[in-house]
C-alpha cells in the first residue's frame, strides 16, 4: 500500500474530483486488505470477491460489512503489519461491548493528527489560540491524544487539563485563560457553573469556542439543543458539535455554518444503510457505516458504528463540497419501544435538559417482551418544587411516552453515572432481555 497522501483542500474540490480521489483510495484500500488482512482475506474468499474487479465507490455494496462483534472476537486477524511497526495501542470505550485494542503505526498517528488538524481548522482555531483539552489523554484512549496531535500540527498552545478533577479544570481556565475548550459538553457546562458559583462569569474569560465531543449538542434541524443553548449562554462562545469513534479514527466536525459534521473525503467513506444493509434515500436516517481510509495497522471495511444519523450531500455555504453528517439520533441498540412508540434515549435526555432544576439524570430500561420496554428515569434535582409527575409530563410532551420518574440527590446520580474507565458519564443502563429482531 502506498503512503496515504493528505489533501487539505479536497473538501473544497468539485464533487466529481472528490469521487475520483475516493475511487482511487478505495481500490488501494481493498488491495491492501487482500494482501495483508487475515480477516478480510477470509471474507473475500467466502463471498467470492475478485479484488481486481473493485474499481470504485459503486462497488462498495458488493463488499462485506464489519460489526463490533467481528472486531471483538477476531481482533488479531485484523492486524495488517508486524508487531515492530506498532507504536501505540488504543482501546475502544466499550460503550456497547468489551473494550477492544486497536494497534496503530507511526503513519496512523500522523493520519490521526491530520484528521484533527482539519477538524480544528474548520472551527477557526489558529496558532494564536490557547486550547484546553478537557479530555483524557491517558488510559489508552484515543481522543485526548488525537486532539493533542491535531493542535500540535496547527501550532496552537495546548493546555492538557484532562477531565478527572474539577478544581484543576477551573483553576486552569482562570490561570491559563484558554480561548477554546475541547471536551464533553456536560463537563464544560459543569465547569462553567462551578466558576459562576465561585463568583466568576465564564462569559468574561475570553473563551470563544467550545468544541463538544461525545454528546450531541444540536437537533436534527441543526438548531442547538437545550444543552447546546446552555453552553452558549453560559460561556458566550460558539458551540461546535463533533462525532467520532476510536474504530473510525476520524472526526466529523462542524464548520461555522453549523449544518452537520463535515466528512474528510480523503480519510473516510460514509454510507447510511437500512436494517437490510441497503442504502437509504438521501435525507433518510439509517445506520452509519464507515470505511476509514489510509489506516495501516488495523484497517476496517464498511464498519457498522451502531449509530443512527442522516447524511447531507448538498454543498455547504462555507464552500466545502464534502458531505455532512447530521447530529446522531442515537444508538440503534438503545432504541426504546414503548406501547407502539419508538424513541431514542437522547430525546428523553433533551427533554430533561430543558427543565430548570434538573442537574443530571440517567435511564434504566427493562423488558421481558419485545416492543414493550419499561423505562425508569432517575433525575438529580435541587429544586424542591419539582415532582416526578412534572418531569414525566415534560418528557411526554416531547417524546409521546410517559416513563416512570424517580427524583434523587444529584450527587447520588453523579456517582451512578461516573463509571470507572469511561470517558464520559454513562446515562443509559440496559437490563432488557434480548430478542431476535
Amino acid at each position: 500500500m502506498t503512503d496515504h497522501t493528505f489533501n487539505h483542500n479536497l473538501e473544497f474540490a468539485s464533487s466529481d474530483k472528490i469521487k475520483m480521489v475516493q475511487d482511487r483510495l478505495l481500490v488501494a484500500h481493498i488491495r491492501f486488505l487482500a494482501d495483508t488482512s487475515g480477516f478480510y482475506q477470509k471474507q473475500f474468499t467466502h463471498m467470492g470477491i475478485d479484488v481486481a474487479s473493485i474499481t470504485g465507490l459503486q462497488d462498495l455494496k458488493r463488499l462485506p460489512l464489519t460489526s463490533k462483534p467481528d472486531l471483538e472476537q477476531h481482533s488479531k486477524d485484523f492486524l495488517c503489519v508486524s508487531q515492530e511497526e506498532i507504536v501505540d495501542i488504543c482501546l475502544t470505550s466499550g460503550t456497547t461491548g468489551r473494550p477492544t485494542a486497536l494497534m496503530q503505526t507511526k503513519s496512523d498517528l500522523e493520519r490521526l493528527g491530520y484528521n484533527e488538524e482539519l477538524s480544528f481548522l474548520s472551527t477557526g482555531i489558529t496558532p494564536r489560540d490557547k486550547v484546553m483539552i478537557a479530555a483524557a489523554i491517558d488510559r489508552c484512549f484515543m481522543a485526548g491524544m488525537a486532539y493533542f496531535l491535531g493542535l500540535l500540527r496547527i501550532g496552537a498552545t495546548i493546555i492538557r487539563a484532562g477531565s478527572s478533577s474539577m478544581p484543576v479544570l477551573t483553576n486552569l481556565v482562570l490561570e491559563q485563560k484558554p480561548t477554546a475548550i475541547v471536551g464533553v459538553p456536560t463537563l464544560m457546562l459543569a465547569i462553567g457553573r462551578r466558576l459562576a458559583e465561585d463568583g466568576t462569569d465564564p462569559g468574561g474569560l475570553g473563551v470563544t469556542r467550545l468544541v463538544c465531543i461525545g454528546e450531541p449538542v444540536r437537533e436534527q434541524d441543526f438548531s442547538l439543543s437545550s444543552l447546546g443553548r446552555k453552553l452558549e449562554e453560559l460561556w458566550g462562545a460558539q458551540v461546535f458539535g463533533t462525532y467520532a469513534s476510536t474504530e473510525m479514527a476520524t472526526t466529523f466536525c462542524e464548520c461555522p455554518e453549523h449544518t452537520g459534521g463535515h466528512v474528510h473525503p480523503d480519510l473516510i467513506l460514509v454510507e447510511i444503510l437500512d436494517d437490510n444493509g441497503q442504502p437509504v434515500q438521501p435525507g433518510t436516517p439509517g445506520d452509519v457505516v464507515v470505511t476509514p481510509l489510509g489506516v495501516r495497522g488495523m484497517p476496517l471495511l464498511r464498519f457498522r458504528t451502531g449509530d443512527v444519523a442522516v447524511l447531507h450531500d448538498q454543498p455547504c455555504k462555507c464552500g466545502r463540497n464534502s458531505a455532512r453528517l447530521g447530529s446522531i439520533m442515537g444508538r440503534k441498540s438503545q432504541l426504546l419501544k414503548i406501547r407502539g412508540t419508538t424513541v431514542f434515549p437522547a430525546a428523553i435526555f433533551s427533554a430533561l435538559q430543558e427543565i430548570p432544576g434538573v442537574v443530571n439524570f440517567y435511564i434504566e430500561v427493562r423488558g421481558q417482551y419485545a416492543l414493550s420496554d419499561e423505562v425508569r428515569v432517575v433525575a438529580g434535582v435541587r429544586d424542591p418544587d419539582l415532582t416526578p409527575f412534572m418531569l414525566s409530563e415534560q418528557i411526554s410532551a416531547k417524546t409521546r411516552i410517559k416513563p416512570e420518574v424517580v427524583l434523587a440527590d444529584p450527587d447520588t446520580v453523579q456517582a451512578r453515572t461516573l463509571v470507572q474507565g469511561k470517558r464520559k458519564p454513562v446515562q443509559f443502563f440496559d437490563y432488557r432481555d434480548k430478542f431476535d429482531e
